[in-house]
C-alpha cells in the first residue's frame, strides 16, 4: 500500500488561514512542498491546485518534472473551496473540465474534484445529486479523451449511500471517489461502513484522523479537529485493509485540515508522525 500527502496539510502556510488559527511567520511554496515530500519518502502526493501559482504549460512542465524525477505518484486535486456548488456553478464547472487538461500536463491519472461542501450540507440533497450526476456524466468524457480519472470527494456534503448513488448513476469507469476517512464521521456516517460500500469505487483518498475539540462548538464543523493518523477516532487500519482488498490501486495521502489545538500549530510534526504510523499501517495489512 503506496503512502502520500496532500498539500492542504500546509494550508495556514499556503496563505488560507482560519478564523481561529494562528497566522504563521513564513509562506511555503509548491516546489518545498514536493521536496518535503521526497524528504519523507513517501510515494505520492495530492496537490491542491488552489496552492499551484500557475497554469502556464511552462510552469506544469516544470512541476512534472519535479515529480518524475522524485518518483512521485500524484493527484490533482481541484475544487477547495466549494467546488460545483451543489451543481449551481457553470463557471465552476467550465473551471473543473479545463482543470483535467492541467492534472494531464502533470502526469496525473486521477483529479480529485469537490461537487460541493459544508456550505450546502443542509440544502436539499436530492436536487443537488441529480444536478452533479449530468455534470459529472459530461467530465468523464473529457476525462476519458485524456486518461484521467475524476474522482469527487466527500466533503462534508454527502453520506456514503449517497455518494454511491451518485457514482452508480454517472456509471462510467473514469468516475469514483476521493474517500475522506474523517469527513464521513463530521456527517456522523460510519466511514467504515462507508469504505465496505465505496472501497471499489475509491480512486483516491484523504487519510484523516479526528479527535473532539473542546475549544469548539459542537456545531462547529471542526468539533472533531485533526489528528496525527492513529491518535484519533477513526479506524484508519481497517479502512486501509479494505482498500487493500479491494485492490485500490492509489495511495494513502494524509490530510490535515484544522489541526486539532493538542497538536500547538505543528502540521509539519503531525504529517510526519501520520507518515510513520501509515508505514507501520501498510506494513500490518494481510
Amino acid at each position: 500500500m503506496k503512502i502520500g500527502i496532500d498539500s492542504y496539510c500546509y494550508h495556514r502556510f499556503f496563505g488560507e488561514v482560519y478564523a481561529r488559527q494562528k497566522k504563521p511567520s513564513k509562506k511555503l511554496t509548491l516546489e518545498w512542498f514536493i521536496k518535503r515530500a521526497k524528504e519523507l519518502t513517501v510515494d505520492g502526493v495530492s496537490l491542491e491546485s488552489c496552492f499551484i501559482p500557475r497554469f502556464d504549460t511552462a510552469y506544469l512542465s516544470e512541476i512534472k518534472g519535479m515529480l518524475d524525477e522524485y518518483k512521485l505518484d500524484r493527484v490533482f486535486a481541484w475544487g477547495h473551496p466549494d467546488g460545483l456548488e451543489g451543481g449551481r456553478n457553470e463557471r465552476a464547472f467550465a473551471d473543473m473540465l479545463k482543470s483535467i487538461e492541467y492534472a494531464a500536463a502533470i502526469g496525473a491519472k486521477v483529479m480529485r474534484v469537490c461537487g460541493a461542501s459544508l456550505q450546502f450540507r443542509n440544502e436539499p440533497h436530492g436536487p443537488m445529486l441529480e444536478k452533479l450526476a449530468a455534470m459529472f456524466k459530461e467530465a468523464v468524457k473529457e476525462g476519458a479523451r485524456r486518461d484521467v480519472r475524476i474522482a469527487d470527494e466527500n466533503h462534508i456534503d454527502f453520506n456514503a449511500d449517497e455518494m454511491l448513488g451518485l457514482i452508480r448513476n454517472v456509471n462510467s469507469p473514469y468516475f469514483g471517489i476521493n474517500f475522506d476517512t474523517g469527513n464521513f464521521m463530521r456527517v456522523l456516517d460510519d466511514p467504515i461502513k462507508g469504505m465496505e460500500k465505496l472501497a471499489k469505487y475509491t480512486l483516491a483518498t484523504h487519510i484523516k484522523d479526528l479527535k473532539p475539540n473542546r475549544q469548539a462548538s459542537v456545531d462547529d464543523w471542526y468539533f472533531f479537529s485533526c489528528t496525527p493518523v492513529g491518535e484519533g477516532l477513526v479506524d484508519n487500519r481497517k479502512l486501509a485493509q479494505l482498500l487493500k482488498t479491494a485492490g485500490y490501486q492509489g495511495f494513502l495521502a494524509v490530510e490535515i485540515d484544522f489541526l486539532h489545538p493538542d497538536y500547538k500549530n505543528n502540521e509539519d510534526a503531525a504529517v510526519e508522525e501520520s507518515v510513520k504510523a501509515l508505514r507501520r499501517i501498510a506494513k500490518s495489512l494481510k
